[in-house]
Order: C-alpha cells, then sequence, then structure tokens
C-alpha cells in the first residue's frame, strides 16, 4: 500500500485533492491532517511514503513542519503545495529538505501532482 498524507488547512481542498488521488489511483491510502502537529503525530505511526505540505497552516507553517519531519525520517518525500509561489518560499522550502514545489495557482498544477504521485508510486515498487 501506497501512503499519503495531505497537510492542508482547507478540509474542502483537502476533500477535493483527496478525492481526485481515490480516483486516479484506487489503491492509494490517503490520510488527511489539518495543521502541523496533526502531521507530526500522523506521520509517526502512518510513516507515508508521500506528503503534500501547504505552507500556511495554523500554528507553525509548512516549511518548519517539513524540517522537523525531514531531520527525523529523510526518506519520506515532502511536496510543498502553495498558492504563494513566491521565490523566498521556494527557497525556504528547499533549504528545510522538501523535495518538491508546487503553486496551487498553476495552470499544471493537478497533473504535476498527480505526475509526482505516480512517480514516487512507481519509485516505491521498483524498491521492492
Amino acid at each position: 500500500m501506497f501512503n499519503t498524507l495531505l497537510v492542508e488547512d482547507n478540509a474542502n481542498f483537502r476533500q477535493a485533492l483527496s478525492d481526485v488521488l481515490f480516483s486516479y489511483f484506487p489503491m492509494i491510502d490517503v490520510d488527511e491532517a489539518g495543521d502541523g502537529e496533526d502531521a507530526l503525530s500522523k506521520v509517526e505511526y502512518q510513516r507515508p511514503n508521500l506528503i503534500f505540505m501547504d505552507v500556511q497552516l495554523p500554528g507553525e507553517n509548512g516549511l518548519e513542519i517539513t524540517k522537523k519531519i525531514k531531520l527525523v525520517h529523510d526518506d519520506i518525500v515532502i511536496v510543498i503545495l502553495t498558492i504563494h509561489d513566491l521565490p523566498e518560499y521556494r527557497q525556504e522550502a528547499f533549504r528545510n529538505g522538501a523535495d518538491c514545489f508546487l503553486s496551487k495557482g498553476d495552470n499544471f498544477f493537478m497533473e504535476d501532482l498527480l505526475a509526482r504521485v505516480e512517480g514516487e508510486m512507481a519509485r516505491e515498487r521498483s524498491r521492492h
């Protein structure tokens, strides 16, 4: 089973993204977190293969949470998702260990996101 965690404070966006992932990848396991604290606890018991992390979250931001996760679980792939596609966010995301950065406002956002999931699932299958 390929485990994915969606860390996003907007419940409607989280649900829509989860629905899209299930429709394209019926065998995927998708869990959700609305804030960084919830995300950190889910990482410990779920050990997702892939995390989609929003930047703006209640409490600590997604860039700080990314750094915390990567310090302990460098093998988990983290994709930063944000509506604010700013160079300083990109730089900070990669400095904190993010593997990829996607802008929610990009016309190809969903295509890029699905391609990233497909690539990570293929990489995971080749490991086993």
